[in-house]
């Protein structure tokens, strides 16, 4: 099955049997390891990616349902300003750089702050609930996200004004 679609930001088309996972299309095919093979059933976040502007676990997208999509990656996102405010504000707040669930963090903290300028703290724990993180204090992820909110915020006046 032939599949065109949209990778970080580049035109895509490859040759794939329409059952292939997603996370075995980024991993094999494109060497983007950042999200990672976990629970296979999308209970743990390990694999997310940003799919047509949702958080998604790649783990359970078929290859079929990609064509004509979009999807980031944390490696596509990580070349960016608004990479750059979640980082700031996780290391402001030691959310701990933890290879397996990073990327996974700041995907969803990245698809939270598109909904909300400053998210309220239920929609945060919400938003963080299908992600098995042990290397963080919930408390530290909240504020870190508040804080990212806030550095996104003075940046974007800063470069309006």
């Amino acid at each position: 099955m032939t599949l065109s679609f949209i990778l970080n930001d580049e035109n895509i088309t490859i040759n794939t049997e329409p059952n292939r996972r997603l996370i075995d299309i980024l991993r094999n095919d494109f060497g983007l390891t950042g999200s990672k093979c976990g629970c296979f059933g999308g209970l743990c976040g390990a694999c997310t990616v940003i799919f047509n502007g949702s958080v998604s676990p790649a783990c359970l997208i078929p290859a079929f349902r990609i064509r004509g999509g979009k999807i980031t990656t944390i490696e596509g996102f990580s070349f960016t300003k608004k990479y750059s405010d979640i980082e700031r504000g996780f290391n402001l707040h030691d959310v701990e750089s933890c290879g397996y669930c990073n990327p996974a963090k700041i995907l969803v903290t990245e698809t939270l702050l598109k909904e909300k300028e400053l998210p309220p703290r239920d929609d945060i724990l919400l938003a963080f609930d299908s992600i098995r993180c042990r290397c963080t204090l919930g408390e530290n992820l909240i504020d870190a996200v508040i804080t990212a909110a806030e550095i996104r915020q003075r940046r974007l006046r800063e470069k309006n004004s």
